[in-house]
């Protein structure tokens, strides 16, 4: 019996949990996947939208302008990587130009700092690798980037510090009403019982909240495909360059990552279902789009590829509110600029489901989440403290980006532990270097072994049936 239960680890969820626990309240999260940050919050650009293009007065313009004004203190907090590296809208003639005039007068009345419009010169003397035919921009200091799946990681993370619990391969299929509370099937025979529901299930929303006979929106989805390229490209743009937006999106934009990589895209692609999979022709559309706005891409330094679903609501806004269903909360349609907004809406569903309950403060809460050891920041004189603190960390068992044994055994031993190879990924990013997995692949999977007593058929990339090996009895 809990007092909330959160349906999603995404990072909407996330931050919901984390904020909870500033009330003396119980609280368990419910994800589908085998791992939190499983869908849309690990497969997007990790921008900090600045806030100026979500149309004034929505939901959207509020909540991204309230989170990106958190986004700093929560990342240090938390021990996440954030840069303010502020953003460029990128204009390819004097009709693209007078879209950018719309774009400040709007981000001015949302209420973001620091706009202003760039003549052609300025445009490329801030950022030179802008293409040729760029003659204006519009300049938003205040935007950003941040890792999406270790901000998600650590704030759910920071709740389970905190006394949340975390429950995954949780499919929700069924709930029925006990009085005044909620008991919740899984799929797999599980159930738990909650005095309120809080529906952050993203892409899954719609479906979620017909379990609890909330038929009023409904949920689509679009599929974004990225194109990473390696650190030796990274340094080709400081800002976040944006093309003008259109109705499809903020479009394929070129941006470098708080860890030194370079990302281009998304493509915009409308899904029946939900399907990451890469289209033959992404590759192309992508380059062929960034072209516009910036110059030089070294695509040949293209690491790997990869894609993500994102939601959109009928409503074409965030649902943040309490159902018509007596119980349950909405976070749905959190699409762009949902990473954004999550302290945010974390924070405001935290204190209306807190006041529902009449749940007091917490005095014990803490929001700091010590960052773990990171062997490539290291100096010389911090590796050989460490190695002697722990020898495991003299072992590299990723040579790309020097990833020790230590790192990967931390990622394996805390909340919420990784069980998986990319959950190691996500947490270490052993994997994510230039050979992707071909030199550090063999290690992991045995230590994943190891430690929790797998057979080699049950070692899985990313949880459900994705079984590295086959044989057996599976």
């Amino acid at each position: 019996m809990y007092d909330v239960a959160i349906v999603g680890g995404g990072v909407t969820g996330a931050f919901c949990a984390r904020f909870l626990m500033r009330y003396k309240v119980s609280v368990v999260i419910l994800e589908a996947s085998d791992d939190v940050a499983a869908g849309a919050s690990a497969a997007n650009s990790g921008i900090v939208h600045a806030g100026f293009d979500a149309a004034s007065g929505t939901l959207k313009a509020a909540f991204n302008l309230r989170g990106n004004r958190m986004m700093q203190r929560v990342c240090a907090e938390l021990g996440v990587k954030y840069l303010e590296n502020g953003s460029i809208v990128a204009a390819c003639g004097a009709d693209e130009e007078r879209m950018l005039a719309d774009l400040l007068a709007r981000g001015e009345k949302n209420g973001v700092e620091g706009l202003r419009l760039l003549s052609e010169e300025e445009a490329h003397a801030t950022e030179p690798a802008l293409a040729d035919g760029v003659t204006g921009a519009l300049f938003a200091p205040s935007g950003g980037i941040v890792c999406p799946y270790g901000l998600t990681i650590a704030a759910v993370g920071n709740a389970m510090d905190n006394g949340a619990e975390l429950l995954c391969g949780f499919t929700l299929t069924a709930a029925e009403r006990s009085g005044e509370d909620w008991r919740l099937f899984s799929e797999d025979g599980r159930s738990v019982m909650a005095r309120v529901v809080v529906n952050c299930a993203g892409a899954g929303a719609e479906r979620v909240a017909r379990v609890f006979g909330d038929d009023s929106f409904r949920i689509g989805a679009r599929k974004g495909e990225y194109i990473l390229l390696d650190r030796t490209a990274g340094s080709l743009v400081t800002h976040t360059v944006f093309p003008v937006p259109s109705a499809a999106g903020k479009g394929v934009l070129v941006s470098p990552t708080v860890d030194g990589n370079l990302i281009v895209g998304p493509t915009s692609v409308e899904e029946e279902t939900p399907d990451v999979s890469l289209r033959r022709e992404a590759f192309a559309e992508i380059a062929e789009k960034a072209a516009h706005i910036v110059e030089g891409i070294a695509f040949g330094e293209m690491i790997t590829s990869f894609a993500g679903v994102r939601s959109y609501c009928d409503r074409h806004d965030f649902i943040v509110g309490w159902s018509r269903v007596a119980g349950v909360y909405l976070a749905a349609g959190i699409e762009s600029p949902g990473l954004t907004s999550a302290p945010a809406i974390g924070v405001y569903i935290a204190d209306m489901v807190a006041e529902k309950l009449a749940a007091e403060r917490n005095e014990a809460y803490s929001p700091i989440r010590r960052k773990p050891p990171v062997f490539r920041e290291m100096t010389d004189a911090e590796r050989a403290e460490m190695i002697a603190r722990d020898p495991a960390y003299g072992r590299i068992v990723c040579r790309c980006e020097q990833v020790t044994l230590g790192e990967i055994l931390s990622a394996l031993r805390t909340q919420p532990p990784a069980h998986t190879l990319d959950g190691v990924k996500l947490r270490t990013r052993a994997g994510m270097g230039r050979c992707q997995g071909g030199f550090c692949q063999p290690a992991v999977f045995n230590l994943l072994m190891r430690e929790y007593g797998y057979r080699a058929e049950e070692v899985t990339k990313k949880g459900g049936r994705s079984y590295v090996i086959t044989g057996g009895e599976l």
